[in-house]
């Protein structure tokens, strides 16, 4: 999008105080981008040109986190995934304010013949929400709200992609996947944009670069702001932008 020349122009608009980025590729050096009025951090993968979250904010963060805690880590013994440590392509960043933890995700691909759906099933996605869930007992403000956002690869439900029949047990709506966010629902995390649009389908944030996809809007629901339930009532908003170009996925918006 940035070298496309579009993701300043979009920045101006939108004007975010924070951003929430997937899939850098790219270490914070290699990159010529620069945004004047916003704390940069970088959590690049350590294969070159793969993967990697950032998170740009106006306001300094009072702390942030790279990656799962180490103890969390080796829990659940994500370092013997045959494909590498996905504790070590920069997939998780999380920025505590003074009011809230943003937790920016770009959940693994279960890869097209699902040779990476047990990782994402019995390693990641639990230890993931043991992060979300460890969060608020670790700050010093007890139960300090939750916001993740980021592409988790998956979508929930039958409204979430175009072709749900046809791509049942496929990667990205396997049963496995879509329990990963059960259990966040679960856990007390609302998907904000089905808070305020409950149901209907139509709304994609991802589009194949085959078939004119995007233009016949044939797509994917896969990424996500979800915040705990207390938080709801300070959301005032939760949109996807699909007119915004640039990507093969579109930016997505929480207002609070």
């Amino acid at each position: 999008m940035h070298k496309k020349g579009l993701f300043l122009p979009f920045l101006e608009k939108y004007n975010p105080d924070i951003v929430c980025l997937q899939e850098i590729k790219s270490q914070k050096h290699q990159n010529e981008l620069d945004l004047k009025g916003y704390e940069e951090y970088w959590n690049p993968a350590e294969k070159a040109g793969y993967a990697g979250t950032a998170i740009f904010s106006k306001e300094k963060p009072v702390q942030v986190i790279f990656g799962f805690l180490d103890d969390l880590a080796k829990k659940y013994e994500l370092e013997s995934d045959d494909f590498g440590n996905p504790n070590k392509e920069g997939r998780i960043l999380t920025a505590e304010f003074n009011d809230f933890f943003v937790v920016n995700v770009y959940t693994p691909n279960s890869k097209d013949d699902l040779s990476r759906l047990n990782l994402r099933h019995k390693k990641w996605d639990p230890a993931f929400l043991e992060h979300l869930k460890t969060l608020r007992p670790r700050s010093e403000q007890e139960n300090k709200p939750v916001i993740f956002c980021g592409d988790l690869n998956v979508a929930h439900t039958e409204d979430d992609l175009t072709h749900p029949k046809e791509n049942e047990g496929e990667h990205g709506f396997t049963k496995e996947e879509r329990g990963g966010i059960d259990n966040i629902v679960k856990a007390g995390f609302v998907d904000t944009f089905r808070y305020f649009t409950p149901q209907g389908n139509g709304h994609y944030t991802w589009w194949s670069h085959w078939a004119n996809a995007r233009a016949r809007n044939i797509g994917w629901r896969i990424d996500y702001f979800f915040v705990n339930k207390e938080f709801l009532p300070s959301v005032k908003n939760s949109k996807i932008l699909p007119d915004v170009l640039g990507s093969d996925h579109c930016p997505i918006l929480l207002e609070i």
